[in-house]
């Protein structure tokens, strides 16, 4: 296991749960006119339900989503630590998603990146080349550059030719967005939840002082039955102007090999408890 491992708490919250509240500008209407409203829309009774039906207002559209403006998926980048404020948030999990989200289609898919140099000088964090708390600060700017920008992309998929979840958080659309749904495996679209693997990528002009960096940690997932599960889970920094592609693959490709690590050392420690306690036996 990596010699740095941090253990946080998760809970079985990490999917997201649709919430139906308001926004802050919605425009609030005097209970008379919306009364009103709803008494005209069911003015004529329908053939065959009694005249009382009269008496229940019609359905209100409630609330209002969009392409980039999902509940779901908002409160899912909320657990992320990024919030949409300008309410353009694209999940993109096929191509047909870019289209969606005005990007154009990948010139070339499968994309196959080759991201070794890079890779042999990304630092992770634990490491002798950076701590967490360098590290995390980074991450919270990155965070908040995030939520900040116009709009946000968000590729989600598996790392090639495993079956590793990948989540990629940019504000770099065209530039950067259709290269990484290509390299990514496609995956099955379910609700948004935690990924084991998410990339916050920030792509500026504004940005003077370019970093990457990973971690991988520890977290105890609470189950619905109450009990506790240890699972790693990575997070990947990159900012740049702009930010790297291969940068990006280099921080996917060191987790994955991380994840493994830890739980290929984390089967072989349960195999060696459950051996001891038949030994005892």
């Amino acid at each position: 296991m990596n010699a740095a491992i941090r253990t946080l708490v998760r809970g079985v919250g990490a999917t997201a749960t649709r919430k139906t509240t308001t926004s802050s500008s919605t425009t609030l209407r005097p209970l008379s006119s919306v009364a009103a409203e709803a008494a005209s829309q069911t003015a004529t009774p329908t053939p065959g339900l009694p005249d009382s039906i009269a008496r229940v207002g019609g359905p209100l559209a409630f609330p209002n989503e969009y392409p980039g403006q999902d509940y779901v998926f908002n409160w899912c980048l909320n657990a992320d630590g990024v919030t949409p404020l300008n309410k353009s948030a694209f999940r993109i999990t096929k191509p047909l998603d870019l289209r969606v989200a005005g990007l154009t289609l990948p010139k070339t898919s499968p994309l196959h990146v080759n991201a070794s140099a890079e890779k042999s000088t990304m630092p992770e964090a634990g490491g002798d080349k950076l701590d967490f708390d360098t590290f995390d600060d980074r991450l919270q700017v990155t965070k908040d550059a995030l939520s900040l920008s116009p709009s946000l992309y968000c590729p989600e998929g598996y790392a090639p030719n495993t079956r590793t979840g990948v989540r990629i958080i940019t504000n770099a659309g065209a530039s950067l967005a259709p290269d990484l749904v290509a390299y990514l495996d496609r995956a099955p679209r379910r609700e948004p939840k935690s990924m084991a693997i998410t990339c916050y990528v920030l792509s500026s002009a504004d940005v003077k002082d370019e970093f990457t960096g990973y971690a991988i940690e520890e977290v105890e997932e609470r189950k619905e039955d109450g009990s506790k599960l240890a699972v790693s889970v990575a997070t990947v920094v990159v900012t740049g102007s702009p930010a790297s592609l291969k940068k990006v693959v280099a921080g996917i490709e060191l987790c994955v090999e991380g994840l493994e690590a830890d739980a290929k050392e984390r089967s072989e420690k349960k195999a060696a408890e459950e051996k001891a306690k038949a030994a005892a036996a």
